[in-house]
């Protein structure tokens, strides 16, 4: 029997079951029920009887933040997780009430009301979604107790130089040696890492679409990292629930809304990861759009060949390099990524085109900014960590039309 790093069609939904002995029942494999990525050294028998044991092992949850699009998202995705149940959520203004009120399309989910963080109860909790603004997280981690497995979704661990955080967020950092310990979950990329952490920094949600082709790339020497030129559009869900002017409908509808330019946020984040795989300092072109829709994201990346590669060798290394992955799908040539096509899912589709000026190559990859650029990543992220299939609770299918 194959070792769990190795089995590529694993996944604990209802509807896809795995034979393992004779306690459930066998299903021919299907595309969508692939890739666990479990990966261990250790033998064979010790994962096999893990898996079976945490298979029905409930964690406590604890969702801070619960009132926001990320938090609801959380709490959307966890209704269908067989090894999560929500303990505790936290929403300082809506404290005391449900999340039914709230969120009505979350009105029959059965979850304790929400309290103020400050009396928050954490002895009943083993794993925490922090889905609190930059700013307030660092104080509020610092402070949660050191058993709890933490996924925070706001950009407070992101960085790995505080200074380059007080430089872009305009407030020193507040929880420098947590800093050092917090990985960047970006998964596909980082998930031996990911699953040994304790406080994971969930990527976002521009970085997620635009690292996720380009990395590999990068690392490979295929493109040049020199005049990388990004332009990104987001729902407007991407700019938080809170009340503000600038996403009114009539300031957001019938239109495209251009907005931090040249000093958008997730820019150091984004040159971080391409230095990382490049092993020297890139720099890039950013461009953030909002668009008159709730969801979804698209990154169009134009990038420069290294002398010699042309746009097949981008496209079979992508897909070579993901072609075990469950999420991250490489469409086939000539087939343009949607936004509508992935709404709703954790799925990242991608592809690459040629470019009309020799030597250059185009790169589209769409996500839905809430789930795979957010929450749907920081669910894929707290599975690995707690050591069960990462896909778990995240095989709903693309809402469509």
């Amino acid at each position: 029997m194959a070792s769990l790093s190795s089995l590529n069609s694993i996944c604990i939904d209802p509807a896809c079951f795995i034979k393992y002995q004779d306690d459930v029942k066998i299903s021919k494999p299907k595309k969508l029920c692939v890739r666990a990525s479990v990966a261990s050294s250790a033998p064979q028998s010790v994962q096999f009887e893990d898996f079976k044991a945490r298979k029905f092992e409930k964690f406590r949850i604890g969702v801070l933040g619960a009132s926001g699009y990320t938090g609801s998202e959380i709490i959307r995705l966890l209704a269908n997780h067989p090894n999560f149940r929500i303990t505790l959520m936290t929403a300082d203004r809506k404290a005391g009430q449900s999340i039914g009120s709230v969120f009505p399309h979350l009105v029959k989910q059965d979850l304790p009301d929400m309290v103020a963080v400050k009396d928050a109860d954490f002895s009943n909790v083993d794993a925490v979604f922090c889905c609190l603004p930059h700013g307030t997280t660092q104080e509020i981690i610092k402070g949660l107790p050191s058993s709890l497995k933490i996924v925070d979704l706001s950009a407070d661990f992101r960085l790995q130089d505080i200074g380059e955080y007080e430089e872009w967020y305009g407030q020193p950092h507040k929880a420098q040696e947590l800093q050092k310990e917090a990985v960047y979950g970006l998964t596909e990329i980082s998930r031996d890492e990911i699953q040994g952490a304790r406080l994971i920094a969930n990527p976002g949600c521009y970085p997620t679409s635009i690292q996720l082709p380009l990395i590999p790339l990068i690392k490979a020497n295929l493109i040049e990292v020199k005049n990388i030129i990004i332009d990104s559009k987001s729902g407007v869900s991407g700019a938080g629930r809170g009340a503000k002017e600038a996403n009114l409908y009539t300031e957001i509808a019938e239109g495209i809304h251009s907005y931090g330019v040249t000093r958008h946020r997730h820019v150091p984040e984004i040159e971080q990861g391409l230095s990382e795989a490049a092993k020297s300092k890139v720099t890039v072109s950013f461009t953030p759009h909002l668009m008159p829709m709730s969801r979804g994201m698209q990154s169009t990346i134009y990038v420069e060949m290294a002398p010699g590669a042309s746009t097949e060798d981008l496209y079979q290394h992508l897909s070579n390099f993901y072609e075990k992955e469950e999420f991250v799908v490489l469409l086939k040539k000539n087939e343009i990524p949607h936004t509508r096509h992935v709404r709703g899912s954790n799925y990242c589709l991608m592809s690459v085109f040629p470019d009309r000026i020799p030597g250059r190559a185009i790169i589209i990859s769409v996500i839905d900014n809430l789930v795979k650029g957010a929450s749907g990543q920081a669910l894929q992220n707290l599975n690995l960590m707690m050591g069960i299939p990462e896909n778990t609770g995240l095989l709903s299918v693309p809402l469509f039309p």
